[in-house]
């Protein structure tokens, strides 16, 4: 049982709290769905149920009473509310105290001084199932975003702790993927677990509710039950700001050789652009995870980058943008860019977009990126644009994930420079700002810049892309590119 009672917080230093007078009762078994705009407090009604607020926050300030599992998170520690809750964050790496799969799955076990035995047979039974779709062999650093969620909720789940909380689970997920996580939400709601979710995307869930609540501001606007929500109009959930019926986009198909390209063209086929890629190949881990011959992306236009999780796609971003060492050559209007050139002359909007924040207020970050180009955009227009004009003093940690993540594009945005990627930009993102994000996209693209956009987002892919590169995983053992990259001796390997 979940009591949240008549609670108010305010994070310390914030301007206004968070969450204001919520009351929510969740029934044990209960698969509840928490939704609503970025900002509205859903990721914090979430910390309240683990503890982590306000235990993480000596200076905030907390009133009424929130009751888990007969503990009140204010009068116990949380490794007491740890063992009866596990938590799923939107960036999983944020929590991984581990290097690999099997530690990070024994790693609550081990610390709750779970027998020996126990553990063993915990690890074993998740690695197995998990070995069905992630390298489990890998370094997780070295996983995709979506792979890394995956070894996320078998770690969280491990210890088979009677309430999971999971925080935008679907944000980079492959359609393959969210089938997979829908099917394991199942599966543990079967085994009597209680499940809450915040999330924009809620189609996938409809069948496992039980309950929908839209928050708004830090307080409850509304709620639906399973069955009122499934007779919601699309029209509804939009002046709500939330995802509904998906889109399905039709993009024309980019012509690419090489061994990562789902469907691969000869060489040949390939048309000269202003962006080139000549043998690029890169291994991580002991193993192929890009191969690319040849590839041409054209300036003016959004070029959609898809695949499954795994495929190498966050990969070739790097690369790209001189984050990554690899085999090959890389052109920008036919010359040669090394690493540190391809670092200059482009941009890149991450899936964790905090890693990218570095200053103390959103402004700081919109000066610190801005070029000082003539033809550079109004950066107020571009704020307001994004609905982020009334936080230009706030500091960049206090926003919420959505708000992160346009503070990200809006800096992309203002920084002039000719290769732009965004790699799951969406990510925690509701449907009002969707919109907002494909406009700046389509805005740099028009500006003359070579624009590569990572998504698993039907919705946005429909408003933001011109044509699409679908990547395959190489598996172990395939050959490498049907030709040989010229001068190229063998494959460049990272070891780090």
């Amino acid at each position: 049982m979940i009591e949240i009672s008549k609670v108010s917080w305010r994070y310390p230093h914030a301007d206004k709290p968070a969450l204001r007078n919520l009351d929510l009762r969740i029934a044990p078994g209960q698969f509840v769905v928490l939704c609503g705009a970025s900002g509205s407090g859903k990721s914090s009604a979430l910390r309240l149920m683990n503890g982590l607020v306000p235990q993480f926050h000596d200076d905030g300030q907390l009133t009424g009473t929130v009751t888990v599992e007969g503990m009140v998170t204010t009068d116990v520690e949380l490794d007491a509310l740890g063992l009866v809750t596990g938590t799923v964050l939107q960036h999983p790496r944020r929590q991984f105290f581990t290097d690999n799969a099997r530690e990070e799955t024994a790693f609550a076990m081990e610390n709750f001084g779970f027998p020996r035995e126990q553990i063993q047979a915990g690890v074993d039974a998740n690695i197995a199932d998990l070995a069905e779709r992630v390298p489990v062999e890998q370094r997780l650093q070295h996983l995709s975003g979506g792979q890394q969620q995956q070894v996320a909720i078998a770690a969280a789940t491990a210890h088979d702790p009677r309430i999971l909380l999971l925080d935008e689970p679907s944000s980079n997920l492959s359609a393959d993927a969210v089938r997979r996580l829908a099917a394991t939400l199942s599966d543990l709601k079967a085994r009597g677990v209680t499940i809450v979710v915040a999330e924009h995307r809620l189609r996938f869930l409809r069948d496992l509710i039980d309950r929908v609540v839209v928050m708004r501001d830090g307080a409850i606007e509304i709620e639906w039950t399973a069955e009122q929500f499934r007779a919601v109009p699309d029209d509804a959930l939009a002046r709500e700001g939330l995802r509904g019926e998906i889109r399905s986009p039709e993009l024309a198909i980019l012509a690419t050789a090489g061994a990562s390209a789902l469907n691969p063209s000869p060489a040949a086929e390939v048309l000269d652009a202003a962006l080139e890629l000549v043998g690029i190949r890169c291994r991580l881990g002991g193993r192929t995870v890009l191969d690319l011959e040849r590839a041409a992306f054209a300036a003016g236009e959004v070029t959609a980058i898809r695949g499954v999780n795994g495929a190498g796609k966050s990969t070739l971003a790097r690369i790209i943008t001189g984050l990554q060492r690899s085999a090959g050559t890389v052109r920008l209007d036919g010359r040669v860019l090394s690493r540190r050139a391809r670092q200059r002359a482009s941009a890149i909007v991450m899936q964790d977009v905090q890693r990218q924040l570095f200053t103390d207020s959103v402004q700081a970050e919109i000066d610190l990126a801005r070029t000082d180009e003539p033809a550079a955009p109004d950066t107020a227009v571009v704020l307001e644009t994004l609905d982020l004009a009334q936080l230009a003093e706030r500091h960049p940690l206090a926003l919420s994930g959505g708000q992160q993540q346009r503070l990200v594009v809006a800096t992309v945005r203002v920084s002039g420079r000719r290769i732009v990627i965004f790699d799951e930009p969406s990510s925690g993102v509701d449907r009002r700002h969707l919109q907002s994000i494909a406009d700046q996209i389509r805005q740099i693209a028009a500006d003359g810049a070579v624009v590569l956009l990572i998504s698993h987002d039907d919705d946005l892919l429909a408003l933001a892309a011109d044509r699409q590169l679908t990547l395959a995983p190489i598996a172990r053992g395939q050959s490498a590119s049907r030709g040989t990259a010229v001068g190229l001796t063998r494959p460049f390997e990272e070891t780090a």
